[in-house]
């Protein structure tokens, strides 16, 4: 499958288009044009067309998509059938929350085990997941085979527990401790995410809106 020079923003729309694919894939709905599917997520079809064109041909001229099958390529693009193994460190409100909306099995990926520095979390399990201390974490991936780890530390530990993480050969860091890490020396990837991001961005246009 074509994957050059894909630039970061159409990756971050892929995940757009699976969402509305799943709820036409839902509905019943077996085709779909670029012209339609623009109209769902306001975006232009030429758009559409052209972040499909980075990962090959999925469609025919006047015959447009079908649903599912386009539906399987995005997800196949975004790792989805991967079943990347996956460790959460800090089973705080953030930690907890994502354990709750059950997010990891529908993103491609499967939460083995959870982490913390609360004694008392360990030995229980949340929502089917074991909890270690988070003491136990370096032998705990040095053990097992760790694609991502979801780090919810608090924000003075963030670079701590990341650097452990990297020195374990975990291939990737979903980072919500509200503190950007970086592996400079490593190849682990990061994503750092900042919930107030998404709220400033729409304060800004808040605040231009008021302005007019």
């Amino acid at each position: 499958m074509k994957k050059l020079k894909v630039s970061i923003n159409v990756v971050r729309r892929l995940p757009r288009y699976l969402r509305k694919l799943d709820e036409l894939n839902e509905a019943g709905v077996g085709r779909v044009s670029s012209t339609e599917l623009g109209q769902l997520l306001a975006l232009t079809p030429s758009q559409i067309r052209q972040d499909f064109s980075c990962f090959g041909e999925f469609g025919q001229q006047g015959y447009g998509y079908s649903v599912p099958v386009l539906r399987d390529r995005i997800a196949s693009i975004l790792g989805v059938d991967r079943r990347f193994l996956t460790v959460l460190v800090g089973v705080g409100n953030v930690g907890h929350a994502l354990m709750e909306s059950r997010c990891f099995e529908s993103c491609g990926c499967v939460l083995k085990a959870a982490f913390d520095e609360n004694p008392r979390l360990a030995g229980s399990k949340f929502y089917g997941v074991p909890v270690y201390h988070t003491e136990e974490l370096g032998e705990y991936l040095r053990e097992n085979c760790i694609d991502l780890a979801v780090l919810c530390a608090a924000k003075d530990k963030a670079q701590e527990m990341a650097d452990l993480i990297a020195a374990n050969k975990v291939g990737a860091i979903w980072n919500f401790s509200n503190a950007d890490v970086t592996e400079p020396e490593n190849e682990v990837l990061v994503e750092n995410v900042h919930f107030a991001d998404s709220l400033l961005t729409l304060g800004y246009f808040m605040a231009g809106r008021q302005e007019q």
